[in-house]
């Protein structure tokens, strides 16, 4: 962000100060953390994921929100009226789930042949948006869906665990802050069972996994820069249109694909941003 507010005309240290705060896994401290910053006559206040949302929505109706999100739909969450007009005190950047599951689906099915059952990976806590729309895409592609669902870290590698006992072809990794943060684990995970799997986060990839395909976290935090910068300087949140993120990467694992006995079509190879070999 404080490139994207440097880019806006804003040096942080001189003439604009963040103050960061964080809850390190733990969704019971973002009230009191918002509080804080309430407490120290922030501005704008800019919460990244849906749990943080919810904190600051809960904890003011007046002051601006630039929300980063990739788990919500912020019409049907009540976030906003519209995403053209968002007609309250937040705007932001929130992700296009069906679009992005489709590709997900598209991928998956390109790497594995004949693909007709996937396993997803889904954080209940992060709401349905994400899981309704892999569905769909799922339905559309006749495809079987088995919904691996947890709510917290430790439950991560017990649904996990549970559903790969249940024979999928290949599993997709839903977006959360707890699937971020477990890429390395849950690549370890699938690998001991020969399993491939997608993810939003190169987390995944990294840590030994197969593929991500999501947008690129860099310059989608960048973005919320320009966003607080027009707050900054009297635009109102109710005049700022939500934004989609523009720009995505794939990151493919070769070596991952190697173990697995998994071939990449050269066609998704070239289009690949980034590749582990």
């Amino acid at each position: 962000m404080s490139q994207g507010l440097h880019e806006a005309g804003y040096v942080e240290g001189e003439t604009v100060k963040i103050e960061a705060r964080w809850a390190h896994g733990k969704p019971d401290a973002l009230p009191q953390l918002t509080r804080e910053l309430i407490e120290l006559r922030a501005d704008v206040l800019v919460p990244t994921a849906r749990a943080s949302i919810e904190a600051a929505r809960a904890a003011t109706t007046e002051l601006p929100i630039v929300a980063n999100d990739l788990e919500s739909d912020p019409v049907a969450s009540g976030y906003v009226a519209s995403l053209a007009h968002p007609g309250g005190n937040l705007t932001g950047l929130f992700l296009d789930a069906p679009t992005l599951c489709g590709k997900w689906l598209q991928l998956i099915s390109d790497t594995v042949p004949n693909v007709k059952r996937i396993a997803v990976l889904w954080d209940a806590t992060t709401g349905t948006y994400q899981l309704e729309a892999i569905k769909a895409a799922a339905a559309t592609a006749s495809v079987d869906v088995l919904v691996m669902e947890f709510h917290d870290n430790a439950g991560l590698d017990t649904a996990l665990q549970a559903g790969l006992e249940q024979g999928p072809q290949a599993v997709i990794q839903l977006g959360s802050p707890l699937t971020r943060q477990a890429g390395t684990r849950t690549a370890d995970i699938l690998s001991t069972h020969r399993v491939p799997g997608i993810s939003q986060f190169r987390t995944f990839p990294d840590g030994g996994g197969l593929m991500s395909y999501g947008p690129e976290l860099i310059a989608l935090y960048r973005r919320v820069g320009p966003f607080v910068g027009k707050i900054l300087r009297g635009a109102r949140p109710a005049d700022l249109p939500i934004e989609r993120p523009t720009k995505f990467e794939l990151v493919i694992n070769l070596k991952a694909a190697k173990a697995m006995g998994i071939g990449f079509p050269g066609s998704l190879l070239a289009t690949a941003d980034d590749v582990i070999e």
